[in-house]
């Protein structure tokens, strides 16, 4: 089979389309013939080296959708150890849902993972409730311009995007989002509080870190909750420090977190809280649940994955390089059956 294989890790010029044996199924898996994978940030991550735990030679991809060789049917797998830069995957039944009829493979990829995502950040560890304001960063991702979709659906009001450009800004009011915002603005927790009604917000759900998340805990409303997804490289070791009210919010440590005490949090009765999608993974009646909810929801045109792109497997290093600058919005797809 074709497979896209890294080596060495080195960035998207280490990537290299191969042919290898197709995979054997172990117990609990079944063969899955891929129709499309997308591009993560894991991907990338691991394609630099970040996973030095990684063996290589490796297939990337943490995701895949096609048909189960065994009954024909569509699938769309979550793949821990990847393996979906490939024509054929071995998916652990565990982590794969069927596919109603209604949603195509490029809507069930991007509804799996970013949507499962965002739906834990807002509903599980944000805890939303109808009528209260939500704040997205990167809101024109693959995580988070499905987040600006869902809050809408789920009936917070406002609902606040941040984005980087002018362009996608105006991709984000196009998802829904009543107030954009630049998140570069050195005013920013300030512009977070005005347009949540001048109190704060209650729900900001942040994948970037350093000065965004340190304006998210300035912005928060009292009960206010910040949701942290991770953070991005180049963010985690900015310097500056926000202020809470009266209370200094220190600067991100090399890690992307920033610190906060509790006598912080409690003198301004907010909250800080962690998502990560491997929880929902691991409870399979949660993941099912959460994935039939996202596919009742884009049936009825609620809920939509953006396709920034879809690329040949050859194509995969440029992918990754847009990804990695922020050239991109929604959701990159690598069509492993195209050759051209």
């Amino acid at each position: 089979m074709r497979a896209v294989v890294l080596r060495r890790p080195g960035g998207p010029k280490a990537l290299r389309v191969e042919r290898i044996p197709e995979p054997s199924p172990g117990i609990g898996e079944s063969l899955i013939d891929v129709t499309l994978t997308g591009v993560n940030f894991d991907d990338l991550e691991r394609c630099a080296g970040a996973h030095p735990e990684l063996p290589l030679p490796a297939v990337l991809g943490v995701e895949a959708v096609g048909r189960r060789r065994a009954d024909g049917r569509r699938v769309v797998a979550l793949l821990r150890q990847g393996g979906g830069y490939a024509e054929v995957v071995a998916a652990p039944e565990a982590h794969t849902v069927e596919i109603p009829a209604g949603i195509d493979d490029a809507q069930a990829l991007g509804l799996f993972e970013q949507g499962s995502t965002a739906y834990g950040a807002l509903s599980l560890a944000g805890r939303l409730r109808a009528g209260e304001s939500v704040a997205v960063s990167a809101a024109a991702g693959g995580v988070g311009h499905l987040a600006v979709q869902l809050a809408v659906a789920l009936g917070a009001s406002p609902v606040i995007g941040l984005a980087s450009t002018a362009a996608k800004r105006q991709f984000v009011t196009g998802l829904g989002a009543d107030v954009v915002l630049d998140p570069a603005d050195p005013e920013l927790a300030d512009r977070v509080r005005e347009a949540a009604g001048g109190t704060g917000v209650d729900l900001f759900v942040d994948s970037v870190g350093g000065a965004v998340a340190r304006a998210a805990l300035v912005g928060l409303a009292p009960f206010g909750r910040l949701v942290c997804l991770g953070w991005r490289p180049g963010n985690s070791s900015d310097p500056g420090t926000g202020v809470a009210g009266d209370v200094p919010i220190g600067p991100a440590d090399p890690a992307g977190v920033v610190a906060v005490t509790t006598a912080q949090l409690a003198e301004r009765s907010i909250g800080c809280a962690g998502f990560w999608m491997r929880h929902v993974v691991d409870d399979r009646e949660l993941l099912c649940g959460i994935v039939d909810r996202l596919f009742e929801l884009a049936a009825q045109g609620q809920l939509t994955v953006h396709v920034d792109r879809t690329v040949a497997l050859h194509e995969v290093g440029a992918a990754h390089t847009a990804v990695a600058a922020r050239a991109t919005s929604g959701k990159v797809l690598i069509d492993v059956r195209r050759e051209v």
